[in-house]
This record gives C-alpha cells, structure tokens and sequence, in this order.
C-alpha cells in the first residue's frame, strides 16, 4: 500500500508542477501585454509600489507550509523574470537591431560603401589648427586613395582650459580641404546649436564619447539626413551604446557608424581599455556598421598596428587613427598622434597584413 501511495504522490507532484508551469507561462504572457502598454505610454518597466503590492497580497493570504521568506523568494525571482522579459521584448522592437532588420545597412559615403565588408578607413588630425596642418594630412591622405579626412572644429577637453578647437573657422578649413582634395569630412559636433552651421561644411556627424548620451544632440542628428558617427562613450555598456544609436535611428537617420573607442578601466598602461570583443557583439546586436578607433583607445603611438590588425581580423567595417605633420607641437593629443612618415608605415604594413589575412582565410 505504501508503495502505490508514493507513486500516487508523486503522479499528483508532476500533475502540480505541470499546473504551475502553466500558470507561470500564462503569467508571463499576461506581463508582457503589461510591458507594451507601457512602452507605449512611456512608463517605467520596473515598479517597486507594484512589486511591493504583490507581495503584501501574498502575505496576507500565505498559510504555510512555506516560510513566508521563502514565498518572498520564489516570487521575487518570478517577478524578475517577467522583467527580463519585458525588456528582452523591447530589445527586438529596437530599430537598430538585427532581429529588426537582418541584413547590414551599407552607408555611403563618398563612394564608400561602408558595412559592405571592405574596411573603411579615416585619418587626419585631432584638432583642426591651421589650413597648412591639415592640407598635409589631407595631401597623404589623397595618395593613398582614401576618401575621408577626419579633424575636429569643436574640441570637448577634460580642462576647460585646453585647446577648445577653432569651432566655425575649423570647419572652414575644413570645406576649403574638402573641394581641393576631394574628401568627405568627418569631424565632431557638441552641441545641437552648432547644428545647423556645421551642415554645409562636413559630411558626417561624429558625437564623441562624452556627447554618447547627450540626448538631445543625438535627436537633432537624427533629424539630418547626414551619415552619424557615434561614439562610444567612456563608460558605457554596450546596451547603453545600443540605446543611444536608437536615438538617432529613432528620428529617421539610419545611416549610422558605431565606433569602439575603448572604455575607462583600472588599467594605466593604455589611454583606455580597448574592449575588442565589443565589435562583434554589436555586429550580433545590430545591423549597423561599426568601427574602431585605435588612437582614442590606446593612446600610444607603439599600439596603433597592432589593435588596428585586431580590429579588421575580429570584423570591423573600419578603423581610426590620428594623424599630424609635427605631432610634438600638436595642440591636443601630441603623444597618440602619428607623424605623415609613422603613418606612411603604419597603412603600408596594414595593407600587407590585410592582402595576407585574405590569404590565410
């Protein structure tokens, strides 16, 4: 007899696990109709008063056997997997993911047809200093037959007392650059004022680092039909990086380049930590294009080859680097800044590594 009664105890165990199961399951549909309620109406996922609701009415109708800790646990897990869900439905609604739109988005630039698996590549100055600085730059550059120039008129610094940049006058030396030497100008923007007179004079947005999550910079880039270069911000995950391409996305701009520019860490012996492993996570992540740069990551001249042949083997559509004719005088970054010879080597000795990676693939 006590035979049959234990598996009759145990046919009535998995008939009750099957039935929470289905409760769980049931629940879970029900809180993700929940979530896009509102995302519609903007209201925050997480709702502690709610949670706190929850459990209150399990206390006041709990009777044991289970300790009243336990019940708290067990639903508490329950209620953080109906917010994991929420956002892992949010994440697929995201403009900017590859569960969106599977294949890549090519953005043109200049005759480059970047994200279509020939790396891009973008050099030239920190900062725009004088038209002879940059007209060198640019002259190197062009016989390489390279089609983009990159050079900052607004310089966000850590001192308020460094080099700001030559603001509308850099970007004029930078439209004279253009139509002399036939390249398309990428250089940063700050601010959504500097908009406007910025348009005329560049061919792609960058907003750095420290502008990542400037929200209303990234509205107002959404809304030109200019390509955007985002930055990767010095403390941002790669979720957060996601989120604010959403923004651009979001206000009808797709045509957006991702760039790893290292993260802070503990670490001293680089200007930042290179998060390799970033690229192909965003190239799971989202369809768009996406860069490194190996200058801003590194800061160290000895350091560019190397992270610049990790980028194109782990799958970058493109690398970065500075570029100066005297990079001693510069007025920013002198000491990550290659000189026209170090550069002349720097491309020579990639171009061989790219034509024998081919090779070896």
């Amino acid at each position: 007899m006590s035979h049959q009664n234990l598996d009759h105890l145990r046919d009535r165990v998995d008939a009750l696990n099957l039935e929470i199961l289905s409760l769980i399951n049931e629940r879970a549909e029900v809180v993700q109709e929940i979530g896009k309620i509102k995302e519609k109406q903007g209201v925050n996922r997480y709702d502690p008063l709610r949670e706190r609701h929850m459990l209150n009415l399990l206390k006041e109708n709990h009777e044991g056997p289970l300790s009243q800790g336990t019940i708290e646990h067990i639903f508490k897990e329950i209620f953080k997997s109906a917010l994991k869900l929420q956002e892992t439905d949010h994440k697929k609604e995201l403009l900017v993911s590859r569960k969106r739109k599977p294949e890549d988005t090519i953005v043109n630039i200049n005759g480059e047809a970047i994200g279509s698996g020939e790396p891009t590549f973008v050099f030239g100055p920190c900062a725009v200093e004088s038209y002879e600085q940059v007209a060198a730059v640019a002259e190197s550059i062009q016989s390489k037959g390279l089609k983009m120039i990159r050079g900052g008129a607004y310089k966000p610094r850590t001192s308020p007392y460094d080099f700001q940049g030559l603001g509308l006058e850099g970007l004029k030396i930078l439209k004279q650059i253009s139509k002399e030497f036939g390249l398309a100008v990428v250089s940063e923007i700050v601010t959504p004022s500097h908009l406007d007179e910025a348009l005329d004079h560049i061919d792609v947005i960058q907003i750095g680092a420290r502008n990542m999550q400037n929200f209303e910079l990234l509205k107002a880039a959404g809304a030109t039909n200019k390509p955007v270069l985002l930055k990767r911000g010095l403390a941002a995950t790669i979720d957060e990086f996601i989120n604010a391409a959403e923004y651009i996305i979001s206000k009808g701009n797709d045509q957006i380049i991702l760039c790893e520019r290292g993260i802070r860490t503990y670490e001293k012996a680089t200007r930042n930590t290179l998060d390799i492993s970033a690229v192909p996570i965003l190239k799971q992540e989202t369809h768009l294009p996406v860069f490194v740069d190996v200058t801003h990551s590194t800061g160290r001249r000895d350091l560019l080859l190397p992270c610049a042949k990790a980028a194109i083997a782990i799958g970058a559509d493109g690398v970065m680097a500075e570029v100066h004719p005297d990079p001693a005088v510069a007025l920013s970054d002198a000491q990550q800044q290659m000189s026209i010879p170090q550069f002349d080597e720097f491309y020579e000795t990639l171009q061989k590594f790219m034509k024998s990676y081919e090779i070896q693939a």
